[in-house]
This record gives structure tokens, sequence and C-alpha cells, in this order.
């Protein structure tokens, strides 16, 4: 099959699934007489993405396949199509769902134990809801707590192929330690913010009483 052929069909099955689409998947959908051979579906995968290259979206492979998205940069002004703003999740469940994808498999009893509080119900709920861990067994202990491990799903919405592309324990404590440094400055610029703002309010208070005091009386 022409490369150039090859390419639009490739493209209008990523656009389609509304899903990453694996190598292997891609060539099911071919006829068995014209299925073109990995390496052919390699090379058109390829070109599209370096043709992508200056566009708005762009192609990138997660650990279900391929799909295409828009650039990250560009999401100031496409997520204002929406007016419902995107769900934003607690301290709680990030930090539960960060000791899952680093510490797995593991038990809601030995995240509770690193945390040093109760995990709630709801947390796990949400995160087996939005398919980012799953119960893949249970702890041969009494009561068999279940064990939890992330998914492909997890992977494929934070743009990783694998666990190993997760950031390492190092480079997340510089992260936390940056975003509390910033968070510090921005209580000092807010502190001196309201600090002008109480003596311009101290100093026209002032002003206007000066003024009453100069107007002459009536009599």
């Amino acid at each position: 099959m022409d490369i150039n052929q090859l390419k639009r069909i490739i493209e209008g099955m990523l656009l389609a699934a509304g899903q990453p689409i694996a190598v292997e998947r891609i060539q099911q959908l071919f006829h068995i007489d014209e299925r073109p051979v990995r390496s052919d579906i390699m090379d058109a995968l390829t070109q599209i993405r370096q043709e992508c290259a200056d566009r708005g979206f762009e192609l990138i492979e997660v650990a279900s396949g391929y799909r295409f998205q828009i650039r990250q940069e560009l999401s100031p002004w496409i997520s204002r199509l929406w007016e419902e703003k995107p769900q934003k999740y607690s301290r709680a469940l990030l930090e539960t769902l960060a000791l899952i994808a680093y510490q797995q498999p593991i038990t809601r009893g030995e995240i509770e134990q690193v945390r040093g509080v109760a995990v709630s119900t709801s947390i796990i709920k949400t995160l087996l809801e939005r398919e980012w861990v799953r119960v893949v067994g249970h702890r041969e202990v009494p009561g068999r707590p279940a064990i939890y491990a992330t998914t492909h799903k997890f992977l494929d919405y934070f743009n990783l192929m694998s666990l190993d592309q997760l950031p390492t324990l190092a480079e997340i404590r510089e992260l936390s330690d940056e975003n509390l440094r910033l968070d510090l400055e921005n209580t000092k610029v807010n502190e001196s913010s309201e600090e002008l703002e109480t003596e311009s309010v101290s100093l026209d208070s002032s002003e206007g009483q000066k003024l009453e005091e100069r107007e002459p009386e009536n009599d």
C-alpha cells in the first residue's frame, strides 16, 4: 500500500477511535490480504508525528498505544470551549494515588501507615471509578485486604508509556520545595498589597478629616 494512503487511513483510525490504539490493533483493522507489516505502520506513524510538529495537535505514544491530542501549551485557550471547569482533586487523593504508583502493589492499610492518617472510602472509590487503579489481589493476612496497583488508563491520562517515566522522588521533592517557595513569595506579595491598601485607606481617612476641619462653619 502507498505510504500516503496508509498515513491517511491511520490518521482516520486515530481520530475516529477516541482512545489510544496499539500498532497490533491498527494491523487488525486491515483485511488480511492488504494488512501492512509492523515496520510500515511504524514508518507511517513517524511521518505523521513529524508532520504535526508545527500544528496545534500532536501524535503521542502512551501505554495503550498512539493518539492525537491538543498540545498542552494551548490549554489556556482550548479550555474555554467548555463552561464546566475540569475537576480538581484533593491533596489526600493525589497523595494516595502517588503512593500506589510508587509503592505498588500496596494495601489501604499500608497507605495509611505511610500517610499517618486514614484513607477515606470515597478516595479509593474515586480512583477505582476513574480506572486509575485496580485490585490486583488480596494480601494473605487476617481480613485479606485488597492490593492496589495502577492501570494503563492511569498511564494514558498522565501521558506516560510506562511507570519508568514517573519522576523520581528526588525530583518530586525539588518540585514541592519550589512550589512552597512560590507560595511563600505569593503570600508575601499579597500581604504587602493588603498593607498598602490599609495605608491608603488610612491616608484617605486622614485627608478627609483634615478637609472637614478646614471647612468654615455655616452660621
